[in-house]
């Protein structure tokens, strides 16, 4: 038993299976649909924060402009879903029924071609995580070989968060421009305003950022992860062994890309929108603040994180509507100083050796060997 026990913290899966019980099993009998949905919101941020400990705890690599595949995704969803609302029948009354209502508003005449292949669910979902890995990639690799990073790489992703932005405003007859993407309603026919969509929504989100901890948490303990951290610590050691450095910056930023697009298609299903506001360099930040409040060298912290953040976001602006913002930063600040390593660091200096010293103090009393210490036997 202590071997498995060993096992499971060594792992990380002990720490999984507990975000698993809360996310599959508490959340979902302790609240009412409305507030379900929401947390099922936060979750989405989620992927963004497990995206960026890959990226920036594992890799040593900071990106400020997250926002750019979370609002890539989403948008490629949007898409699909805004032609799925605008069928000739819903449409009748526009100059030109079977287009979105923002291109019929610019008198566009007809669906841009490059439009025309998110009328397929298949190829939306692989856009969804194709088009975000594929910019990715050439930005990355464009740097990355040139040996650009630090702080020169975070803004140069900070630029390419504002230029996104831009060009999504005042492209507004073709990505609906500041208003973004509305009135979503259906996903081939389900509609996803329902209670009951929501609702499952809620858990097909859960179990996507589930299995994408689990995928993450498998990298970090194949040689691979071994290699990101060596990079992150000791990256002229990596690249004089003779490892490409630079392309496992490369996989770090694209893997952060593709999960960041996942969460931005799940927050589009469960919001039915959206918006050039969650691309631009402001949300990118807090997509940032997401992973280190949780800890950016733990998976499921940056998943506490998100759901910290996030609540408390909802709860200040509900409870103290002219001091939220404030109330936010005073958040930011106080966790940053005082656990500089996150919520994940907080648990491991003070609550594990609580509960190393519980369980050690509850063997004694048994008469048997502390926790974790072989029997005399077995010496």
């Amino acid at each position: 038993m202590d071997a498995i026990k060993t096992w499971l913290d060594r792992s990380g899966l002990a720490s999984i299976a507990i975000l698993a019980v809360l996310l599959l099993v508490v959340f979902p009998l302790a609240m009412d649909g409305f507030r379900l949905n929401l947390v099922g919101k936060y979750l989405s941020y989620g992927f963004v924060a497990i995206g960026l400990v890959m990226l920036w705890g594992y890799g040593g690599v900071l990106s400020l402009g997250q926002g750019v595949f979370f609002g890539l995704g989403g948008y490629a969803m949007a898409m699909f879903l805004k032609l799925e609302a605008s069928d000739p029948q819903s449409t009748a009354i526009q100059s030109t029924p079977g287009i979105p209502d923002f291109m019929d508003w610019n008198q566009l005449t007809a669906l841009p071609l490059w439009w025309e292949p998110f009328n397929s669910f298949g190829f939306t979902l692989l856009a969804v995580v194709a088009v975000p890995v594929l910019l990715a990639f050439v930005i990355s690799y464009a740097m990355f070989k040139r040996r650009v990073g630090g702080v020169y790489f975070a803004i140069i992703t900070q630029a390419v968060a504002l230029i996104l932005t831009v060009l999504i405003i005042g492209q507004q007859g073709y990505t609906g421009g500041v208003n973004g993407m509305t009135d979503l309603r259906t996903l081939l026919g389900w509609d996803i305003r329902s209670d009951e969509a929501k609702t499952a929504l809620y858990f097909v989100t859960a179990a996507l950022l589930l299995a994408s901890v689990l995928l993450c948490r498998w990298i970090q303990l194949s040689k691979l992860g071994t290699l990101l951290l060596a990079m992150r610590d000791k990256e002229d050691r990596v690249r004089f062994s003779g490892y490409d450095v630079s392309m496992f910056k490369v996989f770090a930023f694209c893997l952060a890309a593709a999960l960041s697009a996942i969460g931005g298609a799940m927050f589009t299903l469960q919001v039915g929108f959206m918006s050039p506001t969650l691309i631009g360099i402001v949300p990118s930040i807090e997509m940032v603040i997401f992973a280190a409040v949780g800890g950016r060298m733990s998976l499921v912290g940056a998943v506490y994180g998100a759901l910290l953040v996030n609540f408390g976001k909802t709860y200040f602006s509900e409870t103290f509507p002219d001091l939220w913002l404030f109330l936010m930063a005073a958040l930011f600040i106080g966790v940053v100083m005082a656990f500089p390593n996150g919520l994940a660091g907080l648990y491991e200096s003070h609550v594990k050796p609580w509960l190393a010293r519980r369980r050690r103090g509850a063997a004694a009393d048994a008469g048997g060997p502390p926790a974790g210490m072989p029997a005399p036997h077995q010496v």
